[in-house]
């Protein structure tokens, strides 16, 4: 029911960036210009063309935000597997880069880390001109498909140039596989316990943790997980790292595992664990299930080493093995998430991982005025806007029933809801606009907020043509997912689901313009 509008009209200028490096691949001959087609992510990362998924080697190294992923550049579906390379010097806008590394005779490039050897340990570059050095997991189809366990190894790949091109270590691999099925994604980063490298494996269905002098010889040191957290599927894509309470002192560990399938909402996740680590050893006593987004699009996301100021800064595929090779999309498939900023707070005693926007992102529209909504019990406003799908919505919501709804002229429908009352948030896209290319992709998922305050909870929202990122209570709880529709939305309709009239305080939406400029 509509019982009045509002017109917000708040403006927003980011400045456009063209992309000046030309990649190896070949470009196919499209009628739609480039970036300008359907679905296509406005404002976060995609790769020009072809296929994409996990984010690898996240790294910052003189001034430079380094994103490598997994890439296929001859086709939209999953296929042998390089490390695509992009950079930013702002966590805004990116810069395609020439493909970084290539399949050889050890196999496939899978997923893993890099790090800067400023020190030198491995010989690689020098003091004065340090490597950048990859790990990586190789994965030897040929054994695959002989039936062999061993086909996984590990290989490392330097480049003394700052990234812009590699060189394969000679001795590889540096890690043979013990005859473990599933052996990857390893994540290097220095131990200051130690004072030296650390890496994490995925073992099946548990972690490995392996230690080294010089990131070229490697021992294995410690297990972690065969009877602790989710095991509905393979582990991957492990991250270790701490925090520390500014005020006590205490130090925290936090250990990411991606799991595929067995997410809450199924499919792909990734679940978290807080605990201790001794410089070889991780210990958790956590007993349920914590996960880093409780949507179906968020997945295999890592952090970066060496960051400029010691922040956690995460980014992850928004994407789901459940249907990611089926998306409606033709010349490229998959984006990244927004960039995000980790932290641990307590919650009613319980360590609890918190996940905002990162600072470039959280700002925007900071410095507009929002405007206060009161609604009675069970009616609802609409908000218009040109293009909801290009935008961020924030506001104060006081804990009652609520939903949203993202709706366009064909009357495609995007709804979130918060239900107090059952304790939890959805995301519902099963009348969003294409959906039925996968039976999972219409199922409404849910995420519990239980422990979140019961009132004055800031809420931010993020839409991006075909993706949603949902932060609650500057990143207490978070949801992200993604939507095809078929028109732009321009209608925002917040409907008062509880007994008793509520006003939603500070109402704003920003209009986003798009990263990219002419390719």
């Amino acid at each position: 029911m509509r019982n009045s509008a509002i017109f917000l009209f708040l403006f927003l200028v980011l400045g456009s960036c063209k992309n000046s490096s030309t990649p190896t691949e070949s470009m196919a001959t499209y009628e739609t210009p480039l970036y300008q087609e359907p679905h296509r992510p406005q404002y976060h990362f995609t790769p020009r063309e072809k296929w994409m998924n996990d984010p690898n080697g996240l790294v910052y190294y003189k001034g430079v935000y380094h994103l490598f992923y997994q890439y296929y550049p001859e086709d939209i579906v999953w296929g042998p597997m390089h490390w695509g390379h992009a950079t930013s010097t702002d966590l805004v806008h990116w810069e395609h880069k020439p493909i970084a590394l290539f399949p050889d005779q050890h196999g496939y490039i899978f997923s893993g880390s890099a790090v800067v050897d400023f020190e030198n340990t491995s010989g690689l570059g020098t003091k004065e001109n340090p490597a950048m050095i990859a790990i990586f997991t190789y994965h030897l189809m040929e054994g695959e498909k002989a039936g062999k366990t061993d086909y996984q190894t590990q290989g490392i790949a330097y480049s003394l140039d700052g990234g812009d091109s590699w060189e394969m270590y000679a001795e590889n691999p540096v890690i043979g596989n013990p005859g473990i099925k599933d052996f990857r994604d390893p994540k290097v980063f220095w131990n200051e316990k130690t004072n030296a490298w650390s890496m994490l494996l995925v073992a099946g269905d548990h972690l490995q943790i392996w230690g080294s002098n010089n990131l070229i010889d490697w021992e294995k040191q410690s297990e972690f997980g065969k009877n602790q957290g989710a095991h509905g599927g393979v582990w991957e894509c492990p991250d270790l790292f701490s925090f520390t309470d500014q005020a006590t002192g205490t130090e925290k560990w936090v250990l990411f595992i991606s799991i595929n399938p067995g997410a809450p909402n199924g499919g792909s996740g990734t679940q978290y664990f807080v605990g201790d680590f001794d410089g070889k050893t991780f210990v958790s006593d956590q007993k349920e299930d914590q996960w880093v987004d409780w949507g179906t699009d968020n997945y295999a996301g890592v952090t970066y080493n060496h960051t400029p100021d010691g922040s956690r800064l995460f980014i992850g595929w928004m994407s789901n093995w459940l249907y990611a090779q089926n998306t409606p999309t033709e010349r490229w498939r998959s984006a990244m998430t927004l960039p995000r900023i980790l932290s641990l707070k307590d919650v009613q005693g319980v360590p609890t991982l918190f996940s905002t926007p990162a600072p470039a992102w959280n700002a925007l529209g900071n410095d507009n005025e929002g405007k206060d909504v009161s609604i009675a019990a069970g009616q609802s406003v609409v908000t218009y806007s040109e293009d909801l799908n290009q935008s961020k919505i924030d506001f104060i919501w006081d804990g009652s029933a609520m939903s949203l709804s993202f709706v366009n002229q064909k009357q495609e429908h995007l709804n979130i809801h918060l239900d107090p009352e059952n304790q939890q948030m959805s995301i519902d896209r099963s009348a969003s606009g294409l959906v039925d290319f996968q039976e999972d992709f219409k199922t409404i998922q849910t995420g519990p907020i239980g422990d979140l305050p019961h009132t004055d909870i800031p809420v931010t929202i993020f839409l991006d043509q075909s993706s949603v990122e949902i932060f609650m209570n500057n990143g207490q709880k978070v949801m992200t997912a993604q939507f095809f529709n078929n028109l732009t939305f321009n209608q925002l309709k917040i409907e008062n689901k509880g007994p008793e009239k509520c006003t939603y305080k500070g109402l704003k939406i920003t209009p986003i313009q798009s990263i990219w400029g002419a390719e």
